[in-house]
């Protein structure tokens, strides 16, 4: 295994950790929240509180509909299923795919390709972490 190949796996799996402990530690979230807002709102001006709730969801329903706006109705359950399962798939394809390139004969997998592949795996063991560490 290659140098590149080590800094990939690595790489993938410890980088989403890491970064999640950073961006949790130092970026302290913002206290600017729709919460704070209706909470200072209803101590300081009740009145403008209905307004301000009624803007508040239909900017959340504007958000929800450009969100969904190429899905018609609701997906069918295989369609999310196959979503959710894509980058697990291709995980264990790569895997078994470094696997048949350790089999004399059939070692076809340049090295960039075993970096990529290395790096997709490395990368949903690195997510799977910091799920729990949660």
């Amino acid at each position: 295994m290659g140098v590149l190949e080590i800094i990939a796996t690595l790489g993938g799996m410890f980088l989403p950790p890491v970064f999640d402990f950073v961006k949790k530690k130092f970026l302290k979230p913002s206290s600017d929240t729709p919460e704070a807002t209706m909470s200072a709102l209803a101590t300081t001006n009740p009145e403008v509180l209905p307004q301000y709730m009624a803007a508040m969801s239909g900017w959340l329903e504007a958000q929800v509909k450009f969100f969904n706006r190429d899905v018609v109705g609701t997906p069918s359950t295989w369609v999310v299923d196959i979503r959710a399962a894509i980058r697990p798939v291709c995980t264990v394809l790569c895997i078994l795919a470094l696997v048949a390139d350790t089999i004399p004969g059939l070692s076809a997998l340049d090295q960039g390709t075993r970096v990529g592949m290395l790096a997709i795996i490395g990368n949903w063991f690195g997510s799977k972490i910091s799920a729990g560490a949660d």
